[in-house]
């Protein structure tokens, strides 16, 4: 069993040499294909047996049974560095899925989320600083749940971390509020759209807006329907497209306030801070736009996504670890919930008024 802290701010496998990435990925692999077998196993069950079963995607089984081994036994130290490169499948699954989006697609909920984006940016940064203050968290704390809640959680975060020269504790106190409200999302989103009778385009678009990890947000479209998983990876691209922007201005804004050198290269900044699976994601969707793909290379590109995807969906569950999150202390939490709650609300509505107005 690993002793090792479950949130850590630089992952392990920036260090790791490619063997040592094999039992982790065994593991991902394992707990993966058990969520799939354990999803055709109860459906299995209820069609044999004529009870109306509720139908458990792969996914919630696959971050289960990672909470499972995460909260119980521990993910084993060997395994640590295969584990963490659970975010790498997941920008390959989200590059792969850029196949089954015409550009036209991409284009028009583009737009759409653009708009959104900005509102929600303005909204989450506005709140969670206002807030912040208000609880007397200190001020790089506070611009970090700021920065993690409005853009990709975790990721920002870890982005942020040394542009704005914020500490260890707080990176880790961070997370941890982001990682426990990503959790949340998963079990509390879906349940919300079956009660609106959202459509699957409308609560992909409210999941991309308003939850923060991408692996979270992928998942709780995955566990709404496939199409709803679709446009919550592509509002939630969108978001993540901003990643840049904001930790440009928050690093320039410290920099200011300790009276150091700003930023000089701008725009080489902002590109080592853009997540280049993005512009991955586009090029896919370009091809296959243009007619490069044949009918059986868009299948297997589709099915390759959904692979990575099953790495991706183990590797939440194993890198939760709720014992972990209670000794980050509960004033974090506090202020990235009252945050996170005020982002889906204010994003929920914006979502509901688009369906109405255009129909999605």
């Amino acid at each position: 069993m690993s002793d090792a802290p479950a949130i850590a701010v630089n992952p392990p496998v920036a260090r790791a040499k490619l063997w040592e990435l094999i039992p982790g990925l065994v593991l991902l692999a394992g707990i993966g294909l058990l969520g799939k077998v354990t999803e055709r196993a109860f459906t299995g069950y209820g069609k044999a047996h004529h009870q109306p079963l509720p139908n458990i995607e792969y996914v919630l089984w696959a971050i289960l049974f990672g909470l499972i081994v995460s909260n119980t036994v521990g993910v084993p130290r060997i395994c640590a560095p295969g584990v963490a490169t659970y975010e790498f499948w997941l920008k390959l699954g989200i590059v792969f899925l850029g196949s089954r989006f015409l550009l036209g697609d991409v284009l028009r909920l583009g737009g759409l989320s653009l708009v959104f984006v900005a509102l929600e940016l303005t909204v989450s940064i506005a709140f969670m600083m206002a807030l912040g203050r208000w609880l007397r968290l200190s001020p790089k704390l506070t611009s970090l749940l700021a920065i993690g809640s409005s853009i990709c959680g975790v990721s920002a975060i870890i982005a942020a971390k040394g542009a704005i020269e914020a500490d260890d504790e707080d990176a880790s106190y961070a997370i941890a509020a982001i990682l426990a409200l990503g959790a949340f999302s998963l079990f509390a989103f879906p349940a919300i759209g079956h009660a609106l009778h959202m459509s699957d385009h409308a609560f992909g678009l409210w999941a991309g807006l308003a939850v923060d990890n991408t692996a979270e947000a992928t998942a709780a479209g995955a566990l709404y329907s496939d199409a709803a998983q679709r446009f919550a990876v592509l509002a939630k691209t969108t978001r993540n497209a901003m990643i840049g922007f904001v930790v440009l201005g928050f690093a320039i804004y410290w920099a200011r306030k300790a009276r150091q050198q700003g930023i000089i290269h701008k725009g080489a900044f902002l590109w080592q801070k853009f997540p280049k699976f993005v512009l991955g994601f586009l090029l896919i969707s370009i091809l296959s736009t243009a007619g490069v793909f044949t009918p059986r290379q868009l299948t297997d590109l589709a099915n390759l996504s959904r692979w990575a995807f099953l790495l991706t969906f183990a590797g939440v569950g194993l890198r939760t670890n709720f014992a972990a999150m209670r000794k980050q202390g509960f004033r974090p939490l506090i202020v990235g919930a009252a945050g996170e709650f005020a982002i889906a609300g204010v994003t929920l509505v914006l979502v509901l008024g688009a369906s109405r107005a255009f129909g999605i």
